[in-house]
């Protein structure tokens, strides 16, 4: 009887093993075909003649930085700080492209723009280039009107379904094809050093709803309130731990929270609990008008990798936090199950390269308050 059950449960398995092995293929496909398309787009814009219309601060990081990225074939053939000149300049340097960066108070010459882009040239404003060419975005120069009244940074509908798709397909197939992988790792934890063999703590995630995040533990625990960022904490990662943290398996457990819907497989990495005023307040200081930046970030769902973590290098001061949360914000606003794709194939090449992510840290508070604990992110 047992040997009939067993008979019968084999057709059942390989119909499993072949369904997760066509996802598998299906998965790297859509990813070599994202990057295929990538460079496309890449080569498309190479060869760029670029007009600068107006001198502010943005507009000249904007030259300096198409001098230094030689990679993106863009040349800046002028540029212009009176624009009762924009005409003779236009048919003397015949622009592929206008990058409008004028003082705010300065007059539009409508009429031309719109001329110039009736002859086919394109014209953008200087924010809009600076967050091509930087993949974040200039939030200091984004107008607060155009942020409250605008539907770029709230996701859509259909994005959250894809991307929630995508990531609960490939966390499902992820955990049972690393069960193994999972199950010596925390062996070799336990045997490693004293402690328990997973570090959960509470964070942040979509909408400001907290959650435990689980995850490997890296480190040696301490008594007490310990803190702050992870170079000061070297001494207390294991030998073990540096090498999960190296190739990121240390957050081969967050699968289990992509299961239960509190993270997605991208999206902003979570902070604890214990650092949201904190982030929170530095982040309205990124814009005169206070803007809560921080809470926009929180419009999708946190992730086990992001835009930041595959963009910036790691955050060791509370300054480079908050550029990452203009990192994150671009996440934010072009969420797309394509990016998500783009991201877990850079995410996967700089794991197995050795490379490392970003990480997301802990910040210290003033005075005599508590530091959260830092095991990383």
């Amino acid at each position: 009887m047992n040997i009939d059950i067993i008979a019968s449960m084999v057709p059942m398995v390989g119909l499993r093993l072949g369904a997760s092995l066509i996802l598998v293929i299906v998965f790297v496909a859509l990813l070599l075909g994202t990057g295929v398309c990538q460079k496309v787009r890449c080569r498309r814009r190479a060869g760029q003649r670029v007009l600068m219309l107006g001198t502010k601060p943005l507009a000249r990081w904007i030259i300096e930085e198409i001098g230094r990225r030689r990679d993106l074939g863009w040349a800046v053939v002028g540029v212009v700080e009176n624009v009762d000149k924009l005409a003779l300049t236009l048919d003397a340097t015949r622009p592929d492209r206008i990058v409008v960066g004028l003082a705010a108070g300065v007059r539009l010459p409508f009429a031309l723009l719109l001329e110039a882009r009736a002859r086919g040239i394109r014209v953008e404003g200087a924010v809009e280039t600076f967050e091509r060419l930087t993949g974040k975005l200039a939030l200091e120069a984004l107008p607060a009107g155009s942020i409250v009244y605008s539907d770029a940074f709230q996701p859509r509908r259909r994005d959250l379904v894809l991307t929630r798709i995508l990531s609960l397909t490939l966390a499902a197939l992820g955990l049972l094809l690393c069960l193994p992988l999972l199950t010596l790792i925390a062996v070799a934890i336990k045997l490693n050093s004293r402690g328990p063999v997973f570090f959960i703590q509470e964070r942040v995630g979509r909408r400001g709803r907290t959650f435990r995040l689980i995850k490997f533990r890296t480190m040696r625990p301490v008594e007490g309130a310990h803190s702050e960022w992870e170079r000061d904490n070297s001494d207390r990662i294991t030998p073990l731990g540096k090498r999960l943290r190296r190739y990121r398996l240390d957050e081969l457990p967050q699968l289990l929270n992509v299961l239960r819907g509190q993270m997605n497989l991208v999206g902003p990495r979570p902070h604890p609990v214990t650092n949201l005023a904190e982030l929170a307040r530095a982040a309205r200081g990124l814009h005169d008008e206070a803007i809560p930046y921080y809470s926009m970030r929180c419009a999708v769902p946190p992730g086990i990798t992001g835009w930041a973590q595959v963009r910036y290098r790691y955050a060791n001061s509370l300054e480079e936090e908050m550029e990452k949360v203009r990192y994150d914000l671009y996440y934010v606003k072009h969420m797309s199950v394509w990016l998500d794709m783009r991201i877990l194939l850079e995410t996967v090449t700089a794991v197995f390269m050795g490379r490392g992510l970003a990480r997301p840290v802990a910040v210290s508070t003033s005075g005599d308050a508590a530091v959260s604990r830092l095991e990383a992110a």
